[in-house]
């Protein structure tokens, strides 16, 4: 901010010195992503990454029916619903089970008897962690020529990429997932896969973009000690909350490891008589955490949970200690205690 704030796009010394930078940033994305330079377009986030992508494939390449699944972030499922609504463009759900697994031959068969397709199935559910096998959607979208987009704000910098041999034409990504700083992030466009024009026209967030690059280098040291690290934490709190509250239950995939990324935890609380939900006695303890009612969950609901009860995503990371983790367990068990009982 002090050193290089000229605009990327002027001439003068300021603005070269600031174009470097930002070139240096994006070559240095691209090639923890085994991707190209080009093929990386800063946003402002995710959403807006997940709003191009859809737009672009709609208006240039003319697709007419879109896959996608229940289980997408809003900046997704919004876009789709005002799509249908102005446009003549249908919409397919891909189908699952009560777990929320998809099925991958409902996906083909979706594929198969539509043309002009565009897939949208994100990499982890930001509110119950369930991980999709991206990889073989891939593939089915490669075999019938689908355009595939995938929002992985939850997994990029947890997990390494490799999107030269990843068949995905459209990724968005969120920095402050990894660390890095709000309100910066980028779209993942295959070289070849037509975008809307003028994306890349306006002033450069050169700090927010160094940022980025920077707390993505970071994140992808020592990448897979920490990932374990956190899964531990995670399989921890899952330990401790199934032994001091035996009617809890865990949404999704959230409490399996294999199917679900360590960062997430989603948990069903039992039913009681409280007068304010969990959530504000866990704040009144300095505990930060986000969830809500089934009723107004459009995930939960998809997952066909009809009880309206209360339940809570915790989000673990790197930085979270044990004593943490225990810490929580003692005070939910608590408050179950003395408040619920």
């Amino acid at each position: 901010m002090l050193d290089q704030y000229g605009i990327p796009s002027t001439h003068h010394g300021y603005g070269r010195d600031a174009k470097a930078a930002v070139a240096i940033s994006r070559a240095g994305i691209a090639k923890l992503l085994n991707a190209l330079p080009e093929e990386i377009i800063f946003t402002a986030g995710a959403a807006e990454a997940d709003n191009i992508a859809i737009l672009s494939a709609v208006n240039c390449s003319f697709i007419d029916h879109i896959i996608t699944t229940p289980f997408e972030h809003p900046a997704v499922l919004q876009s789709l619903n005002a799509l249908q609504r102005k446009h003549d463009i249908r919409v397919s759900y891909i189908k699952h089970d009560e777990h929320g697994n998809l099925d991958l031959h409902h996906l083909e068969y979706l594929l198969r008897t539509n043309t002009r397709n565009f897939v949208s199935v994100m990499h982890a559910n930001n509110d119950i962690g369930n991980l999709n096998d991206i990889e073989t959607i891939g593939l089915l979208c490669k075999k019938y020529k689908a355009i595939f987009h995938t929002d992985a704000a939850q997994t990029t910098g947890k997990y390494r990429y490799d999107l030269a041999g990843l068949n995905v034409n459209f990724m968005a990504v969120s920095g402050h997932k990894f660390h890095g700083p709000k309100g910066i992030g980028f779209l993942y466009c295959r070289k070849g896969t037509k975008h809307l024009p003028g994306i890349n026209s306006g002033t450069d967030n050169v700090a927010g973009i160094i940022g980025l690059s920077k707390a993505f280098a970071i994140a992808h040291d020592d990448m897979e000690p920490k990932l374990n690290y956190i899964q531990g934490l995670k399989s921890r709190l899952i330990t401790q909350l199934a032994e001091l509250l035996p009617a809890i239950t865990f949404n999704g995939n959230s409490g399996i490891a294999i199917k679900s990324i360590p960062s997430i935890l989603n948990v069903r609380l039992p039913e009681t008589n409280m007068s304010k939900s969990i959530l504000q006695y866990l704040d009144e303890h300095q505990i930060a955490v986000s969830g809500g009612y089934s009723s107004s969950s459009p995930v939960l609901k998809a997952l066909g949970i009809t009880a309206d009860t209360e339940s809570i995503r915790f989000s673990i990371s790197r930085f979270n200690t044990l004593q943490e983790i225990d810490h929580v367990a003692e005070v939910i068990t608590s408050i179950y205690q003395t408040v619920a009982a």
